[in-house]
């Protein structure tokens, strides 16, 4: 087939970056919404909505976890037949798997409203952050169902080889929420539910044009008339419960992480940990785009048992994350206070618990890419149990002994130290892993 010319080349390090970059410039771009919102409601409105924003994190995870399962885990599912030459069924599962997430969507927005107001009056906040938490949240979960569709069809647009055309959406989404910020906050005074508002929309640029891509059957994969096939729904929730545990247990660290501030310093503590969270998060982007834009190609060589295309594109892709590794490390070191003071002046207290959080974080960037591409890597090799173990191992087991043990002995610092010692851990469980299935999979 003339669409999948691009899996039959030779793994080069060339080819190799066509897929990955554009998908790691787009995933950039998608943290960016998130870090553009901040930059702008801590700014315009104050640090009191910007915490507001990370208390919301949680129920928004919820819905980026479920979406990212379907979308990981589908991708895996359906690219795998593609390598065994099974084309018009891989199609009706893609159809089939697309209305599920519509139906999925649908629901968890129902439940987020219901729900929304028990959740927050039961936090003890002062009574202008709680306003904040429900003003913001209300107005993003009208916008669940194209988030669900943008996570998926950016996927899947990589998957059917325009992955340029998805880093153009994300681009394009990623403008419209600047200025939308701006318009709505700043011009029209719609506060902190501007700021909602304009990353719902940012986010539906992909889904709008995934939606007219996907209906042009001159594509790699289009949309057919779908058939329920309940076990490529089990198959496709397997394959990325991974990484669906990762996007929902970084919702409960993050709880973790807004109450044990809370305790220690207080609501400045909160603003603090949203700033640091987000430059981790940007420098993540990275390493998730990478292994977003090789998955398909892992899909591919493993559905098709080409081991040797398979070893080397995961012997090329360890070089360029450590390569990522050492610039991202580099960076937030160097520009520390440069990023801090984006969000608080000098003379806010939050900035200098977040200068503080920032460089003992930071350390985190040495073990963080290889634990994200080693868990992608299972998703893609469809072991979604695997790679589960991987992604609630690094997220949720080890990041609860360190959150609990590190502040009792260290106190704020603990918080901080907590990120980084927990990668490690997982490091060395995403080495004996890895090791343990060479074989198997002869990577």
């Amino acid at each position: 087939m003339e669409n999948q010319d691009m899996y039959k080349k030779p793994v080069t390090l060339k080819n190799i970056l066509r897929f990955a970059v554009p998908t790691i410039a787009m995933t950039v771009f998608m943290s960016f919404y998130t870090m553009v919102d901040g930059l702008f409601v801590s700014n315009l409105i104050g640090t009191d909505a910007l915490s507001a924003i990370n208390l919301t994190a949680p129920i928004i995870q919820l819905v980026t976890a479920i979406s990212t399962m379907l979308a990981t885990g589908g991708s895996a599912v359906i690219m795998k037949k593609m390598g065994e030459q099974k084309g018009n069924e891989a199609k009706e599962d893609f159809t089939f798997l697309i209305l599920v997430n519509v139906v999925v969507g649908i629901i968890m927005c129902i439940f987020g409203y219901l729900a929304m107001q028990h959740i927050f009056a039961g936090m003890n906040l002062s009574t202008d952050i709680e306003h904040y938490c429900i003003e913001y949240l209300s107005r993003y979960l009208i916008f669940t169902v194209p988030i669900l569709l943008m996570n998926n069809f950016t996927l899947y647009m990589i998957a059917s080889e325009k992955a340029a055309l998805s880093f153009i959406c994300s681009v394009a989404g990623g403008v419209l929420n600047i200025i939308l910020d701006y318009m709505l906050i700043a011009v029209f005074d719609l506060g902190i539910s501007g700021a909602a508002i304009a990353t719902g929309l940012g986010y539906s640029v992909t889904a709008v044009v995934g939606l007219f891509v996907f209906s042009q059957k001159r594509n790699l994969l289009h949309f057919k008339k779908p058939v329920f096939r309940f076990k490529v729904l089990i198959n496709a929730v397997t394959n990325g419960c991974s990484e669906m545990a990762t996007a929902l247990v970084t919702g409960i660290i993050t709880m973790m992480f807004n109450w044990t501030m809370l305790h220690y310093v207080g609501e400045n503590g909160v603003a603090a940990v949203t700033i640091i969270m987000y430059v981790l998060m940007f420098a993540s982007s990275l390493y998730t785009g990478y292994a977003y834009g090789v998955a398909p190609m892992l899909s591919f060589y493993h559905g098709e048992q080409n081991h040797e295309k398979l070893k080397k594109l995961v012997m090329i892709s360890f070089k360029v994350i450590a390569f990522i590794c050492v610039i991202t490390v580099i960076v937030s070191f160097v520009l520390t206070k440069p990023l801090v003071s984006v969000f608080a002046r000098p003379d806010n207290p939050v900035y200098d618990l977040a200068v503080t959080g920032n460089r003992i974080c930071t350390i985190a960037l040495f073990f963080i890419g290889f634990n994200i591409f080693t868990s992608g890597m299972f998703t893609a090799l469809s072991n979604g149990v695997v790679s589960a173990i991987l992604a609630c191992s690094r997220s949720f087991v080890f990041m609860l002994i360190t959150m609990i043990v590190l502040p009792l002995l260290l106190g704020v610092n603990g918080i901080w130290l907590a990120t980084p010692v927990a990668e490690l851990m997982a490091l060395i469980l995403s080495v004996f892993v890895f090791l343990k299935y060479k074989k198997k999979y002869g990577y």
